[in-house]
């Protein structure tokens, strides 16, 4: 079997773990393991669907930025003519108007607008975030300091060039 049959049926094998969610079924993972003696073959032959599947990625994650576009497009449009009916409804001192198909009013409700600068902290909530600094605790772990609950672990990381 050549490079370019196993690229093809390793593509096939991921776009029907694709279609399942990403689950891997048993006969899937048995096709995806690489022996020894196929490492080089299957290793390449791997890489080529991987650069094809990151392609796809790239090309879905502009497409979410095209399709975010459009909805913030139409949501400013949705916001600008809702405004525009309320304030002409405000400027004729209308109430409500009505159609066969749909009713138009005006419905109350409460908000409280606050100065956060300005208000006094008996009326505010206090939130504590605590984040380790890992940054400190790697360094200090590297100079031989033992931090409980923390580990420097090495991790190994494929590179594709």
């Amino acid at each position: 079997m050549n490079i370019y049959n196993i690229q093809q049926n390793y593509l096939s094998i991921c776009e029907s773990i694709i279609e399942n969610g990403g689950e891997i079924t048993a006969l899937q993972e048995v096709e995806l393991m690489i022996s020894k003696s196929e490492l080089q073959q299957k290793a390449v032959a791997y890489i080529y669907v991987v650069k094809s599947l990151e392609s796809d990625v790239t090309t879905i994650d502009e497409e979410i930025k095209r399709l975010q576009a459009l909805k913030l497009s139409r949501t400013k449009t949705i916001d600008k003519l809702k405004d525009t009916v309320k304030s002409a409804m405000e400027m004729y001192d209308i109430e409500e108007i009505k159609t066969a198909t749909l009713k138009i009013n005006f419905r109350k409700s409460e908000s409280v607008e606050v100065d956060p600068d300005i208000i006094s902290d008996i009326w505010c909530n206090t939130k504590t975030v605590k984040t380790p600094d890992k940054s400190r605790i790697k360094e200090a772990i590297k100079i031989g300091t033992a931090i409980r609950g923390a580990i420097l672990k090495i991790n190994r990381n494929i590179q594709i060039k």
